[in-house]
């Protein structure tokens, strides 16, 4: 369901959405906040940031997604920092946990124990400086720990009040399926754009089946559809975008031509590629919440234009059989964390030591 609410004191007037049959209710495009802390390079500068989320809100984009691991927790502390003098109730903040980092070591686990879940709950509550979270993601799935179990102890921090929805990120269709049936799920963050549309198989149709709301992250192709083939230009040390398959070798090489088709299709509708890609994912249901991430005022408000892009049917055909991009959406090491491998032991194999 659509909805808009007042805009007083905003200064542009964002559509709103209601995620599935939990009907929390958010601007319909967020804001990713992970690049502010790291991932594609570097740290940026912490005023610029608080900067750059206040200005978000002000534009009435107040879905802010974050997580413990960003940074890590240096992300969680910047949102923090960013909400101080903003009505509590005029945001939605999600936050994330389940990847744990070994301090020092550099490398992570998945966790997702009830003992884990609690401890990481009251920490990001703690950074974030606020009361409770909106919207809590298993931000990947501990296949050790049947999925009842840890939806066991987030059930529990929901009816504290310290969590007011429950979501899961890259799950499988029987991960969402078992994790449901323990308490409703309000939203299921995916991989979803133009450049990635795997999860339109199984995870899309499960989630609407169930009424789960969808949030899509990387809707812009990790920044392939704001900069197309120069989005390699000059990347930073650290910027995992050097590693992605789509932008290696004969991949990328036919990438960037179909980059110039979408390019082409702009043009004609008077918009940039990355609103164009952007409006295909707001245009795929009033389910749908993207999460595009920035760490630029100009490139937040350029992606504030791609509510005002209209799609026909035909359109959106046009989009789709154009998008032949080539590659996986992650290198090999990394996928082995996604929904395709998030399946945990049944509830019957579990015993609490």
């Amino acid at each position: 369901m659509v909805c808009l609410r007042s805009c007083i004191f905003k200064e542009t007037c964002v559509r709103r959405i209601k995620l599935g049959s939990q009907r929390l209710e958010v601007s319909a495009i967020g804001l990713g906040c992970m690049g502010m802390s790291g991932g594609y390079g570097p740290a940026k500068p912490e005023q610029e940031m608080i900067k750059l989320i206040q200005h978000a809100i002000n534009s009435g984009v107040t879905h802010l997604d974050t997580s413990d691991a960003y940074g890590p927790h240096t992300n969680e502390i910047l949102i923090g920092k960013a909400l101080k003098g903003v009505k509590r109730e005029e945001v939605e903040v999600a936050t994330k946990f389940g990847i744990k980092f070994w301090e020092g070591v550099g490398q992570a686990e998945i966790q997702g124990d009830p003992e884990y879940v609690r401890a990481c709950c009251e920490a990001s509550l703690k950074r974030l400086d606020v009361d409770y979270i909106d919207l809590y993601y298993v931000h990947r799935i501990d296949t050790k720990v049947p999925i009842e179990i840890t939806m066991g102890e987030l059930k529990k921090l929901v009816e504290e009040g310290k969590i007011k929805h429950i979501g899961l990120s890259e799950a499988g269709p029987a991960t969402i399926r078992r994790a449901h049936a323990v308490h409703p799920i309000t939203a299921v963050q995916l991989e979803w754009s133009l450049w990635t549309r795997d999860a339109e198989e199984e995870v899309i149709p499960t989630c609407r089946e169930l009424g789960i709301g969808i949030v899509p992250y990387c809707p812009l192709g990790s920044g392939f559809f704001a900069s197309g083939p120069k989005v390699m230009h000059n990347l930073a040390d650290g910027d995992y975008r050097k590693i992605l398959p789509k932008l290696q070798g004969e991949n990328f090489d036919h990438n960037k031509v179909v980059y110039e088709r979408v390019s082409e299709m702009a043009q004609k509708k008077g918009c940039t590629p990355s609103q164009l890609a952007l409006a295909w994912v707001l245009h795929r249901g009033d389910d749908v919440g993207p999460i595009p991430g920035t760490t630029k005022i100009e490139n937040l408000n350029q992606n504030l234009g791609a509510l005002a892009v209209k799609l026909t049917a035909r359109d959106m055909i046009e989009l789709e059989s154009m998008a032949s991009f080539k590659g996986a959406r992650m290198p090999e090491q990394i996928l082995v964390n996604t929904y395709k491998y998030s399946d945990t032991p049944p509830l019957s194999s579990w015993k609490s030591e």
